[in-house]
């Protein structure tokens, strides 16, 4: 598997993973010799430990979503449901489901998922096409939820994990065959712009974007050519660009929002009250539970809670998101180097991605660095599609995370070898072979 160019550490790394090291590091007593030796007897257990920081931050944003949930909502949900704990008792059930789903998730082995590769992309799909045919739940002008009784699913949000299982199982089987337009990109590129279609005509402008970022990135770090990532990179923007610019509402939303001061009372209401709460929390915040513009924020608790964390928690609080999420991609691109095969590099890198350019884009149409889209920060939103789904997703995360046994060589044969922790990664040990002069 190639890194292409900036992941070029771990290089093309041989189908088969348990030949032995090349004879001549085999003399050397330690150093890259004892590395070596200890890489090539590596195997997954499914029973060892997880990442135990990713889980506790992923936990820790659930819980702390489920605050400020409240905190953002009680007002609306007072006024709407004479209830101040209606949106508090969903999210506390959503994220104790959430929890489960992600302990269990965790305790499968990942290489089992790719059975339900084609089942989940058919399912994905076909809901997809249920709401564009208008047999999804409406709200505001938009199609986006499937409603099975009382509970909303939105596909576009299993959409994003479904294209991840299933590049990550496509491009695990293709090895070189990637870097073929007709083999390794075009069928890639024809399936995503499927459900970026899809979601298009709901609309769902943003959830088609993340979709397209997913897969240029995956096509990347699996050693597409980037000069067919590139170029359809620019060929889908001047696309993006013309459905704005001749879409109407959207053109005008663009307008408002790069004129906001003359449009804070229609088209920029929402993210110039969203400004104005991040502003007005200075270094500290006003505390917990004291904001004020929840009064005035529309829909607080779903795609604009973070500007309720920077009123209540501060530039401090929001600092303190950022670094979680920081924490959460870097462990997810941490475990993709490290992962035992190529089919769980590929959806640990696809899982980290997600998160990030979620949140990224989520925080930057709060503070109106862009303008409004309908993405939700992981974890912390109220709803219950977009957090089982990101909890999922965490889970098979700590599934691909969990340690791996090395086999003393003269026990690689017997059942029971003991375990030796702090097994070196591939791509640790690669970059060192390569400075050592060593040949794979």
């Amino acid at each position: 598997m190639s890194w292409s160019g900036a992941f070029g550490a771990r290089g093309d790394a041989p189908k088969n993973r348990h030949v032995g090291p090349p004879d001549q590091d085999k003399a050397a007593p330690g150093g890259i010799a004892a590395a070596a030796e200890a890489f090539w007897k590596v195997r997954s257990s499914p029973s060892g430990p997880v990442d135990a920081l990713l889980a506790a931050v992923v936990t820790a944003l659930i819980g702390f979503g489920v605050v400020m949930v409240y905190s953002a909502s009680a007002v609306e949900a007072t006024v709407r449901y004479k209830d101040a704990q209606f949106f508090l008792k969903r999210q506390a059930v959503y994220a104790v489901l959430s929890v489960a789903a992600m302990w269990i998730t965790s305790r499968i082995d990942h290489r089992r998922l790719k059975v339900l590769t084609y089942p989940v992309l058919i399912t994905v799909t076909a809901m997809l096409v249920a709401c564009v045919a208008g047999l999804g739940h409406k709200a505001g002008n938009a199609y986006r939820w499937i409603s099975l009784g009382p509970v909303h699913v939105q596909p576009a949000e299993v959409a994003k994990l479904g294209i991840v299982l299933w590049l990550a199982y496509s491009l695990s089987k293709k090895a070189e065959r990637i870097k073929s337009f007709s083999v390794g990109f075009l069928p890639h590129l024809l399936v995503v712009g499927l459900l970026m279609l899809l979601c298009l005509k709901q609309p769902d402008f943003g959830s088609a974007v993340v979709l397209l970022f997913l897969t240029f990135t995956l096509l990347f770090v699996a050693g597409a050519r980037v000069p067919y990532i590139a170029a359809f990179s620019m060929l889908l923007a001047l696309a993006g660009a013309a459905l704005v610019r001749f879409s109407g509402y959207r053109y005008a939303r663009y307008l408002a929002w790069i004129d906001m001061d003359n449009n804070r009372a229609d088209l920029a209401y929402q993210p110039f009250q969203s400004v104005m709460s991040f502003g007005s929390g200075g270094l500290f915040g006003l505390g917990l539970g004291r904001g004020l513009q929840v009064l005035y924020l529309p829909e607080a608790h779903t795609d604009f809670v973070s500007a309720i964390v920077g009123e209540e928690l501060g530039f401090v609080g929001i600092v303190g998101l950022c670094a979680a999420y920081l924490v959460i991609v870097s462990r997810g691109v941490k475990i993709a180097l490290e992962a035992a095969d190529d089919y769980g590099s590929f959806m640990a890198f696809g899982i980290a991605t997600l998160f990030g350019v979620q949140a990224m884009t989520n925080l930057a149409v709060a503070m109106a660095i862009l303008p409004t889209k309908g993405l939700t920060l992981p974890f912390l939103s109220y709803g219950g599609s977009s957090l089982l789904v990101n909890a999922v997703a965490a889970g098979i995360l700590l599934s691909i995370s969990r340690s791996r046994t090395v086999v003393a060589p003269e026990k690689s044969g017997e059942a029971g070898a003991a375990p030796i922790p702090h097994a070196p990664s591939a791509s640790a040990v690669v970059a060192a072979s390569a400075e050592e002069g060593g040949t794979w």
